[in-house]
């Protein structure tokens, strides 16, 4: 079974979200995704200061199949981006909940983490994407 933290919360497209402070959340892709992706080669973050809304695209991956846009799982404004998975993106393979993080948002509608899927929640749905 693929690692879900208990810690993190998480969407329907599988990205998750971690709390740093009441107005600033980490976020990045889950185990399940990284696993469906499979050899990751290129990231594409978008710039620090742009805002972005829940459930719009707000970065690019690129594995050796082909390319996937990430979903920003809350509305707000970028306020940090992880530079080493742009200059290492394995690091995204390697270490999803760790080293592998996308971006920090300053969230703008704390509301939105009513629409996030609790750990079970979202373990249910990746075990229903597997036949």
């Amino acid at each position: 079974m693929t690692n879900i933290p208990n810690e993190l919360l998480y969407t329907k497209t599988h990205e998750w979200v971690k709390k740093i402070n009441p107005k600033v959340v980490i976020m990045g892709i889950t185990a399940h995704a990284q696993e469906q992706l499979r050899d990751i080669v290129f990231v594409e973050l978008p710039s620090v200061g742009k805002e972005v809304m829940a459930g719009a695209a707000c970065a690019v991956v690129e594995s050796v199949k082909a390319a996937y846009d990430i979903f920003a799982p809350l509305s707000g404004k970028i306020v940090k981006i992880n530079q080493k998975i742009q200059e290492k993106p394995q690091l995204v393979n390697e270490d999803p909940y760790g080293e592998g993080w996308f971006l920090h948002i300053e969230i703008s509608n704390p509301n939105e983490f009513n629409a996030l899927l609790n750990p079970a929640q979202y373990q249910a749905i990746s075990e229903s994407a597997h036949p």
